[in-house]
């Protein structure tokens, strides 16, 4: 027998044992392979699951959380803060050019009495300090029956009052004469008479408020006032 290259001698037995194995019927040569390619499929399947069990879980612990939140924000007190007094420059009528009202004659109607008001300096720009005082004599539907002036000294910084307890006129202010109420300087106790009339030095024209007693040198600064049906109006400041 002639001799046989070496890759050949190695081939013919791998050959010769691959005819001479027994054939099972019903068993293909690659039976191994189905039961190796399911494994990954097993593990491919438990780990979805594993997936979709901490999902869900995750899912109702989120909501759980979601709903304490505003539970435990509804338990907590709750603090009224109280509400902030109103300023009360606004509960007082401003007077400017477009809306002059400050009254009506109704609430004006009794003798000496009196309402608080703020008119518009058209030289300052400034909101002054007014009142508007209903005299004993005149018709309340007539611009004679009320006298209105500027709370601001005319020199000075002083606030004017309206002084109607006479027995304060007597003792702070040293005026027993007085029988009605009386506009007073509380700085120089300067009392001005609302029914009396004066001219203002220098210029002829005729004021209310003369000067009863004390140092000042002219009646309070006047305000014109007219009515319009029901309504009493601040025109301008003197």
């Amino acid at each position: 027998m002639p001799d046989q290259p070496p890759s050949d001698r190695l081939k013919a037995p791998a050959e010769r044992f691959k005819t001479e194995m027994p054939h099972v019927p019903g068993v293909g040569s690659h039976s191994s392979t189905p039961a190796a390619s399911g494994v990954p499929v097993v593990k491919l399947s438990l780990g979805l699951l594993a997936v979709l069990l901490v999902v869900f879980f995750g899912a109702r612990w989120a909501l759980r959380t979601g709903r304490a939140v505003p539970k435990a924000a509804d338990q907590q007190p709750q603090i009224d803060l109280p509400t902030p007094a109103p300023d009360p420059s606004t509960l007082v009528p401003h007077a400017t050019d477009a809306r002059p009202g400050i009254a009506g004659i109704e609430e004006m109607a009794k003798p000496w009495s009196s309402k608080e008001f703020f008119i518009r300096n058209t030289i300052t720009g400034e909101d002054t300090p007014a009142l508007l005082v209903r005299l004993a004599t005149g018709s309340a539907s007539q611009a004679s029956g009320y006298w209105a002036f500027s709370l601001n000294a005319p020199f000075g910084n002083c606030r004017l009052e309206y002084v109607t307890d006479l027995t304060k006129l007597r003792n702070d202010y040293g005026f027993p004469a007085a029988k009605h109420p009386m506009v007073g300087n509380p700085c120089n106790h300067t009392v001005f008479d609302p029914l009396k009339m004066t001219y203002l030095a220098g210029t002829g024209a005729l004021v209310r408020g003369a000067i009863a007693q004390g140092s000042d040198l002219r009646p309070p600064l006047g305000i014109e006032i007219q009515v319009r049906g029901r309504d009493i109006l601040a025109i301008r400041t003197e």
